[in-house]
């Protein structure tokens, strides 16, 4: 089964003026955001989501690390992190928070970052 990734969405937020002082150097925040078709979607209630968060989750770590690293340069230049998932009407908040809280999901950005710890 592979992931069906409808679309990818990058934002980039550059702030000059925060609370009316100039920023010594500005803060540049980024996100970058998948959207995809759950699989998990109009099935009622599943007793293991396991079997496609193994092969979807990987996927989208990869492709989400990369487009991140390509807007920033390099895992060097980010200095935090932060990740979040919302589902439709038609699922489950655990389908798409099963998705990012695996290392299947987090290991491809914490190798790309040179992080030494798991990221919750």
């Amino acid at each position: 089964m592979k992931p069906a990734i409808r679309k990818i969405v990058t934002y980039i937020e550059n702030t000059l003026i925060e609370g009316g002082k100039e920023a010594p150097k500005p803060l540049r925040l980024i996100s970058v955001a998948a959207v995809l078709t759950n699989p998990w979607a109009g099935r009622g209630f599943t007793d293991d989501l396991s079997p496609e968060i193994r092969v979807i989750a990987p996927v989208l770590g990869e492709l989400l690390t990369r487009e991140i690293i390509a807007v920033a340069g390099s895992g060097e230049a980010i200095e935090g992190y932060g990740k979040a998932a919302v589902c439709g009407t038609a699922g489950e908040i655990e389908h798409a928070s099963a998705l990012i809280h695996t290392l299947h999901f987090g290991n491809h950005y914490r190798r790309a970052v040179g992080a030494k710890t798991y990221l919750a």
